[in-house]
């Protein structure tokens, strides 16, 4: 046991080392975001000083729908970013994801890892964090309730990763049952569920698959931003032109169809997958989404530049974001929608 826990706890480590100190971004393949752009309303009559982004998030306000996504944990060079990171929320108020919660499963070496968030951020809301192969080969699915009162979570994503086990070397390829496990899961744990990729992108079809089982919110976590498939390949020493890098469906895409399923089902859509600055994150919300998240713009900004960097970064956003509705004459942030959209390819 001590054996494999070290193992998962090494393979966490060298994920946080290579996403900030490598080039882990896709290829070729982007966002999708470029591709469009905000019609400009000249007669607005918005008083920018009085937009106001608050939102809810599972029940609980926050002041900006944005959320500092999933990225680390299980391994010791976490704590201090993962305490830092929580820091930055609470004073923000916006939603924080801790990073996959499975070595927590197997001891207790690296719990505070994780729950140094919750001490850190004590009235955001925060979320659990589990993978796809986890629940599908799980006996007792009562176990994973123990990874939310660990971190008194708001919510509990399940990360689905078949791209990222497939090129891992000591990966687990193991997913069947999964859809199965997950109706438990969301039956059984006392917080709602969230499902999201990390980095390929969820189709329309597999939110509707989801959400018919009451998964409560869908994560797009699409192509065009970090590229897990990349992190891999770099951690397993393969060739750097290897065709999967850049697998996935780009996030304006999911974002997009994804959206229309509001039409049947209450659900909240974040967007990720290449968030990097406000215009992504607006051009995310016209096209459907509920709340933006990013994990490695703002883990490295943190690494490098620290706390009070960290929330100016993200300050920037909520501004960039308010006079983008100033300039499109949206007064809420339901009124920057589709309309306030035009592909880049129409204006010329």
């Amino acid at each position: 046991m001590k054996k494999q826990d070290s193992k998962i706890s090494r393979r966490k480590k060298e994920h946080l080392d290579i996403v900030l100190n490598k080039n882990v971004s896709f290829i070729s393949k982007t966002t999708g975001f470029e591709k469009y752009d905000f019609i400009h309303y000249a007669l607005t009559e918005i008083d920018l000083n009085k937009i106001d982004l608050s939102t809810y998030f599972f029940n609980k306000k926050i002041s900006f729908p944005f959320m500092i996504s999933s990225m680390t944990g299980g391994t010791s060079e976490a704590n201090s970013l993962n305490a830092d990171l929580a820091i930055v929320a609470n004073e923000l108020n916006i939603p924080i994801g801790v990073g996959s919660q499975r070595q927590a499963i197997e001891d207790s070496e690296h719990h505070t890892t994780y729950s140094v968030i919750r001490e850190n951020a004590p009235s955001i809301p925060v979320v659990g964090n589990i993978g796809a192969s986890e629940i599908a080969t799980a006996k007792n699915i009562n176990k994973f309730q123990k990874l939310i009162d660990l971190i008194e979570a708001d919510a509990f994503i399940v990360h689905l990763n078949p791209l990222q086990e497939l090129l891992q070397h000591d990966g687990n390829m193991i997913f069947k049952g999964l859809y199965k496990n997950l109706e438990v899961l969301v039956k059984t744990i006392s917080v709602p569920v969230i499902v999201k990729e990390v980095g390929a992108g969820i189709s329309k079809k597999v939110a509707k698959q989801l959400l018919e089982i009451g998964v409560k919110g869908i994560d797009t976590a699409g192509a065009g931003g970090t590229s897990w498939a990349g992190i891999e390949i770099i951690r397993s020493n393969r060739s750097l032109d290897n065709p999967f890098w850049d697998w996935g469906l780009p996030t304006s895409y999911c974002i997009r169809k994804v959206s229309k399923l509001k039409k049947e089902y209450n659900f909240t859509l974040i967007a990720s997958g290449g968030i990097k600055n406000g215009f992504d994150a607006a051009k995310a919300f016209a096209l459907g989404a509920d709340i933006a998240a990013s994990a490695k713009t703002v883990l490295k900004i943190l690494a490098e530049q620290g706390i009070i960097n960290t929330i100016d970064f993200i300050i920037d956003w909520h501004e960039t974001i308010k006079k983008i509705m100033f300039l499109t004459g949206s007064e809420k942030l339901s009124e920057l929608n589709k309309s306030k959209l035009i592909r880049k390819k129409e204006l010329y």
